[in-house]
């Protein structure tokens, strides 16, 4: 339904927004993810949806009994990165709200329960662990881990969960949760721009067929990270043969994973970068790189991250894997499903990371629709995605769901707003 598609995307677009940057700061178990969740939790009540957080304290809500059967589950996260887009997540979760609606409008009632979920902390923007919401309950991530990590303050993920009035002790994984989800459809914007050019290579942001793709699989992504020892001294005073400056090592750190992506034909980011005591007249005693390399080869992306550790070496650096994720093909049932549903569809893969490709390689089929993006850009304020697409996402997505959710089935109660 399009009027409670554009009603939601309202409501959400002040929450977490930068004012000077126009980008967006929705960190996992901060006072604006906390807004977000009970959004999302407002929203579900008032379709009359059962509302469960299981031990990640990922959001499900249910049409329908999941106990009684697996289900069907569509949504995605509302988390973003610093000064990201309004689109990447967000999109998924109010796009499967208004399918609900669809649904309902249309008369349909699902033979199988219908779940929407929020995942918690997909991008790994405050502890620098990516899906770290869908790791947990699969058992991907250790519990021990994920209550160690820290973000950039220090504050663990652990004390987090306190200042959250949360108990850390019961994070850890859910099978019970996971085996409700009989199968999963994520809608996403698309992460690039190939739907926004044409088969001749021009410009296509007009045509429909090309507003919605069907994802075929996920690239082999992960995340190192790389502390790089020096010793802090006076920049004004020390002579440069006597310094021991972790800069240095960072600067060979960040030239060295461009070089080692473009022989191995992969890509590899150092976005974040830590530097202590971090004084303009110090010198640096230590700094730590996050590298995150993902290409369409396993053995090209590892052989860069090689590369870099090997050089990084040379400074006294350690080299750390943070999180890894292998290729990831979307089951191929759902995706003949999801092609005989969507004729003329493209298909297209990816090399962003998402929860569904978590839940795919643990056991659960699933599967992921795209939404055009002209700008071609993401994890960034230019991040976009025109109303009418969002509006076939929809569509799309509710065609999709009526199909798996095909019979008669429970009849939820509570108002479409």
């Amino acid at each position: 339904m399009t009027t409670s598609f554009d009603r939601m995307w309202a409501d959400l677009e002040p929450v977490g927004r930068d004012a000077s940057t126009g980008g967006y700061r929705r960190h996992a178990w901060t006072r604006t993810d906390h807004d977000l969740r009970e959004w999302f939790a407002g929203e579900c009540a008032a379709r009359g949806l059962e509302l469960v957080e299981d031990r990640a304290g990922n959001q499900w809500a249910w049409w329908g009994d999941p106990d009684r059967t697996p289900g069907v589950v569509i949504g995605s996260h509302l988390d973003s990165v610093p000064d990201g887009g309004a689109f990447d997540g967000p999109l998924g979760v109010v796009s499967a709200l208004a399918t609900v609606d669809a649904l309902r409008a249309a008369g349909a009632r699902p033979a199988v329960p219908l779940g929407v979920v929020n995942f918690v902390d997909e991008e790994g923007a405050r502890f620098g662990v990516a899906c770290a919401g869908s790791r947990i309950i699969t058992g991907a991530l250790d519990a021990d881990r994920a209550r160690s990590l820290t973000d950039a303050d220090g504050v663990s993920m652990a004390q987090a969960w306190r200042e959250a009035g949360r108990d850390p002790a019961g994070l850890g994984p859910d099978p019970e949760a996971v085996r409700r989800v009989g199968r999963f459809v994520e809608l996403h914007v698309e992460q690039g721009k190939a739907l926004a050019v044409a088969p001749d290579g021009g410009d296509d942001l007009a045509d429909p067929a090309r507003a919605v793709a069907i994802g075929t699989d996920i690239w082999p992504h992960g995340r190192w990270r790389v502390d790089v020892p020096g010793e802090a001294n006076h920049a004004g005073t020390t002579r440069l043969e006597d310094r021991a400056d972790a800069m240095l090592g960072l600067a060979a750190v960040v030239q060295a994973a461009r070089a080692a992506a473009l022989a191995q034909g992969c890509v590899a980011t150092v976005g974040k970068v830590a530097v202590v005591p971090g004084g303009v007249n110090a010198i640096a005693s230590r700094a730590t790189a996050w590298l995150d390399a993902r290409g369409s080869s396993e053995d090209a992306v590892r052989a860069a991250v090689a590369a870099v550790a090997e050089e990084a070496a040379t400074f006294g650096a350690t080299t750390a894997l943070e999180s890894w994720t292998p290729t990831t093909t979307f089951d191929a049932g759902l995706l003949d499903r999801l092609r005989g549903i969507l004729p003329g569809a493209p298909l297209l893969g990816t090399g962003a990371g998402h929860d569904a490709g978590i839940l795919a390689t643990h056991g659960v089929p699933s599967a992921m629709l795209f939404v055009r993006n002209p700008t071609g850009v993401s994890h960034s304020p230019a991040e976009w995605a025109g109303r009418e697409d969002c509006h076939h996402g929809v569509a799309a997505l509710t065609a999709v769901v009526t199909e798996l959710c095909s019979e008669a089935g429970p009849e939820p109660t509570g108002d479409v707003r």
